[in-house]
């Protein structure tokens, strides 16, 4: 059963473009065509984009979506390891961001706390903060 790029869309619970951008990337084969040009696509690529949405939410890039594809379509060449090891990886890197995350948020709400809101800008502590923070 062949689809239209339309149907994909819907299916998959995306727009066009990214069905398009997709494409462009490489994350999904390029379908043959009609006559009149338009794109059939097979209807497992659909389970392939909510692959890629499903990893997406997962905090993956579409860099690393695109490995995981490979993998996915390899199992020959990859083991269960390396795929443990990606994760694993991606769960170091979703830590560190949250530490970061942490950081701001603390020094953003010290600054509030710190902040009355009236009085002139200039004696704004989050205004003073920034500019200081970005003095060479």
């Amino acid at each position: 059963m062949s689809l239209t790029i339309g149907q994909v869309a819907k299916r998959s619970n995306v727009n066009l473009e990214t069905v398009r951008y997709y494409e462009r990337l490489g994350l999904i084969k390029e379908p043959p065509r009609t006559e009149a040009g338009y794109r059939m696509f097979p209807a497992d690529v659909v389970d392939k984009i909510k692959f890629i949405k499903r990893a997406q939410e997962l905090g993956f890039t579409l860099s690393e979506i695109k490995k995981l594809i490979r993998i996915s379509e390899n199992e020959e060449h990859f083991t269960a390891h390396e795929v443990h090891q990606f994760a694993k990886q991606k769960l170091d890197d979703l830590e560190a961001k949250i530490r970061d995350l942490e950081k701001m948020k603390s020094v953003l709400q010290d600054l509030s706390e710190r902040c009355s809101g009236k009085g002139p800008i200039c004696d704004c502590p989050i205004i003073q903060s920034l500019s200081q923070e970005g003095e060479s």
